[in-house]
């Protein structure tokens, strides 16, 4: 008999009996039905998997779900609170960085997780922390700058429009 796995996922715990080859992924998206997790190339080239396992960013789609017993997983879901975006997706949206979405699930969580060891990021530092990001619509640059915006290091930041 295979013993289960326990894993906290966005704050809720979860014991499941793992799948033999059974990605996080998967287990995210398939059973724990959070589809914000996307999965663009199952082979960690894109990025857009990426959650927070322990803090850290990490490929889901390379990670198998028996690996995590016992760890701690933010997703994109529990970024937004009470219906609010968090100050990152808003920036992003103010500064036309998503366009078609694929890859913001899974940027966002990369950031977020560089944005709490580096709170007050160069440009510089910015691009190196989402190269293992791809991002086929919005060249970068809106992104680098949504990210400086909300370090308050943008030197002209963009006002939010309502419609």
């Amino acid at each position: 008999m295979i013993n289960p796995i326990t894993l906290i996922v966005n704050g809720q715990t979860h014991t499941l009996e793992p799948v033999a080859g059974e990605t996080l992924s998967t287990l995210l998206r398939q059973r724990l039905h959070l589809t914000g997790t996307k999965v663009g190339c199952d082979e960690a080239e894109c990025g857009a998997c990426t959650v927070l396992l322990n803090g850290d960013p990490v490929n889901s789609c390379l990670v198998l779900a028996a690996e995590v017993d016992g760890a701690e997983v933010e997703t994109i879901e529990c970024e937004a609170r009470n219906g609010a975006l968090s100050d990152l997706q808003a920036a992003l949206l103010r500064h036309h960085a998503v366009q078609c979405g694929f890859c913001t699930p899974g940027m966002v969580m990369t950031l977020r997780a560089f944005l709490r060891k580096h709170p007050h990021p160069t440009q510089h530092e910015i691009e190196e922390a989402i190269e293992g990001n791809f991002c086929r619509c919005t060249g970068y640059k809106q992104i680098v700058e949504a990210v400086l915006d909300v370090t308050g290091q943008l030197k002209e930041p963009k006002e939010v429009r309502h419609a």
